[in-house]
């Protein structure tokens, strides 16, 4: 399997906002925590495009007024909430499926490095099917550090039985290039996901990917 000019084993994925979808349920998530707590529903828009800045950022968007210290007691009810009809809504972005069965259909590997908490990671994996296919799931609370350090890419490179050299990286947030260069990973910015008005060709990745579907095409995925 080639991306370009580099032969590659595996490929790792972030989860939210590069293959998943999740912010139509993250946002049912944050109105209904609006309405349990007496206020505004939160500007749709505001919060999905900070999805992939994790659940702190969401309920920054979702409740300005607020300070820290109410963040911090309020994120255990939002993720409940998420948690109790996890994948509701949420769907692979377009040209995913067809993505990944390429890679397998290729003999090559794929799994996935989010810092989304595993207790929320697995059920949305299992509910897509993914589980049981993809060669390593490392969670944001795997290991005692997360991206934008390197060290959860490389248990997943670990996990998969690959070498990082041999393997990319795709994300839709600074930190994903950053973990994954630092790595020694071919990183792609997929900018497609939650950007929140960022330029993904500024983060330095090796490439950047209009769509899932453009993937394919570079990694030489193309139906023989």
């Amino acid at each position: 399997m080639r991306l370009l000019d580099r032969d590659l084993d595996a490929v790792l994925f972030d989860l939210d906002g590069t293959l998943v979808d999740s912010a139509p349920d993250l946002v049912a998530a944050m109105q209904r925590l609006c309405r349990e707590l007496d206020q505004a529903a939160p500007d749709a828009a505001a919060v999905r495009s900070v999805v992939s800045k994790g659940g702190r950022a969401m309920l920054r968007r979702g409740l300005p007024h607020l300070d820290e210290q109410r963040y911090d007691e309020l994120l255990p009810r939002f993720l409940d909430i998420y948690a109790a009809d996890i994948a509701a809504l949420s769907r692979p972005f377009d040209g995913v499926d067809d993505l990944i069965a390429a890679i397998e259909g290729r003999g090559a590997r794929w799994g996935v490095v989010t810092n989304k908490p595993g207790w929320l990671a697995r059920p949305l994996m299992d509910r897509l099917g993914w589980s049981q296919r993809c060669a390593a799931l490392v969670s944001g609370d795997c290991l005692s550090v997360r991206k934008p350090d390197p060290a959860p890419v490389l248990r997943a490179c670990e996990l998969a039985g690959v070498a990082p050299a041999r393997c990319a990286y795709v994300g839709d947030d600074l930190r994903d290039i950053e973990a994954g260069r630092a790595a020694g990973l071919y990183t792609v910015a997929a900018a497609w996901g939650y950007l929140d008005g960022e330029d993904p060709r500024a983060w330095s990745a090796d490439w950047v990917a209009g769509s899932a579907r453009s993937l394919q095409h570079a990694f030489a995925l193309q139906a023989a």
